[in-house]
C-alpha cells in the first residue's frame, strides 16, 4: 500500500450522510439519503465553507448516497468546484482510494466515499494512534477530514474532523 506525497497538499475524506434503509427490490448503490442525512449533508456543507475549507478537485464515488452528499458540498461552495464522479469508489479498497488521491495534481482534493474504506484510509494516512485518539467512535456519517501533508516531518496530520 503506497500512501500518497503531495500535491495534494491537502486531503478532504468525508463520508457520505445517513442513507435510507433499502425498498425491497432496490440495489445498495441506489440508496439516497434519508431525511436526516439530506439535512446533515447540508450542514457539513455549510460548516465547511463558514471554515474555509475548499478542495480545488471533488471526486465522488457513484452511488447515490454519496452524489447526494457531494451536490450538498457543491452547492455550499459555489459552481468553481471541479466535480467527478468515479464508479471504481464504490465497494473499493483502500489502495484503490489512495491511489486515486495520488494520481491527482490538484492542491486540495475532497473525497467523498463510504465506510469502512473512508475510515481505512484516514488510519492509513495519519496511523492507527492518531486515528484512535481522533475518533474512537469511528467515522460517522457525514464525518470530514481535514489532512494536511506536514512537510517538516513528512508525514500526513488530521488538522481537523468536522462533524454535524
Amino acid at each position: 500500500m503506497t500512501v500518497p506525497l503531495p500535491p495534494p497538499n491537502r486531503i478532504y475524506l468525508l463520508r457520505h450522510a445517513e442513507a435510507a434503509l433499502a425498498e425491497p427490490g432496490q440495489r445498495d448503490f441506489d440508496r439516497p439519503l434519508n431525511e436526516k442525512g439530506y439535512g446533515d449533508a447540508e450542514i457539513i456543507a455549510d460548516q465547511a465553507a463558514d471554515k474555509g475549507y475548499r478542495a480545488d478537485l471533488l471526486i465522488s464515488s457513484t452511488a447515490l448516497r454519496c452524489r447526494d452528499t457531494a451536490d450538498a458540498v457543491h452547492r455550499a461552495v459555489g459552481v468553481g468546484l471541479d466535480v467527478r464522479y468515479v464508479d471504481a469508489l464504490y465497494n473499493a479498497t483502500v489502495d484503490t482510494y489512495l491511489e486515486i488521491i495520488d494520481a491527482q495534481e490538484a492542491a486540495a482534493v475532497m473525497l467523498v466515499g463510504h465506510n469502512p474504506t473512508i475510515e481505512q484510509a484516514l488510519e492509513t494516512l495519519i496511523g492507527s494512534e492518531a486515528m484512535a485518539r481522533a475518533l474512537p467512535g469511528g467515522f460517522p456519517t457525514a464525518g470530514l477530514a481535514v489532512i494536511d501533508f506536514a512537510a517538516s516531518i513528512n508525514a500526513w496530520c488530521l488538522t481537523d474532523f468536522v462533524v454535524v
